[in-house]
């Protein structure tokens, strides 16, 4: 094994230790969650994680998501592993929520300039209602993308020019976080106003605009089967097939070659000491300033 396939391997075995605790959290609370993205993939494909892989995700529909974010600080708030998401005194320049091991040092390039829990972590994306009218659903993105643009305080460049000046412009109006989380939220409760459980579609708005726009049948999530993964029993949807398919085509055939890489770009990992060491040095830093793979 290369010495870089030995310090991912490491780092899988670190978020291991996370989603075993995060596992028994949920079970406990009769929480739904299942693996999404790499892990789902990765666990049909490899029996556990991809690789190259050096995180893991998961689904959670927005009940059991919302009941996690309240859960979790109150029960887990004296143990290392901390619940992240942005609120009114924190901006976290992210969509979703996390799980962060905080006596670990996970620092990514985009985050570096902010002073946050910076520990490996498993990250959280909620699953939404889908409405079937098409202007409705065509309303429900326009908040998803205003909420990603204010909760993420940064204009999209992925959609060309236009609009991320178009982005630009709309954030030089609204300048303090405070008025930008408010608003997020407001964006937050309009797209996530069609329950779950009433709907005949599936949708993930806390996420790219290509996932953002898929329309997942309910029952692919109605529940979760439990698969082998790394020697142990974790969930995937019981229609894994169908959402895989549509979000990723065919899941089952290996990237190519130059595509097998992790896919964060870390700034310093050190699996075996707390990021709080690291203030001033490789975070709470401009972001320009450094950008080093360590371990």
């Amino acid at each position: 094994m290369s010495e870089k396939n030995s310090e991912i391997r490491k780092l899988q075995e670190k978020s291991l230790e996370i989603l075993k605790v995060f596992k028994a959290f949920c079970d406990k609370h009769e929480l739904l969650f299942f693996f999404c993205g790499g892990c789902c993939i990765g666990t049909l494909r490899h029996g556990g994680f991809i690789p190259w892989d050096d995180d893991i995700d998961v689904f959670m529909p927005r009940p059991d998501y919302e009941k996690l974010a309240k859960l979790w600080p109150k029960e887990m708030a004296r143990t290392q592993y901390v619940f992240c998401r942005s609120n009114e005194k924190q901006f976290l320049r992210s969509l979703l929520s996390a799980i962060s091991d905080e006596k670990t040092t996970f620092i990514k390039e985009r985050q570096q300039d902010l002073e946050i829990s910076h520990g490996v972590r498993l990250e959280i994306l909620p699953l939404d209602g889908c409405p079937d009218s098409k202007i409705k659903r065509k309303i429900q993105i326009i908040w998803a993308l205003i909420y990603q643009l204010f909760m993420n305080q940064e204009a999209p460049t992925s959609r060309g020019k236009v609009f991320e000046a178009l982005g630009k412009f709309t954030l030089s109006l609204v300048p303090s976080w405070e008025k930008r989380y408010k608003i997020a939220k407001f964006a937050e409760s309009k797209m996530s106003q069609y329950p779950f459980d009433e709907c005949q579609k599936t949708t993930e708005l806390c996420a790219r605009y290509q996932y953002m726009r898929n329309e997942y049948p309910h029952s692919a999530f109605e529940s979760a089967v439990l698969k082998s993964f790394e020697g142990m029993q974790m969930p995937i949807p019981v229609g894994y097939d169908t959402y895989l398919k549509m979000a990723f085509g065919d899941y089952m055939k290996l990237p190519p070659k130059e595509q097998q890489i992790p896919k964060h770009d870390a700034v310093y990992v050190d699996l075996e000491n707390s990021f709080l060491n690291y203030k001033g040095v490789y975070y709470a830093v401009d972001r320009k300033v450094c950008k080093y793979n360590g371990h």
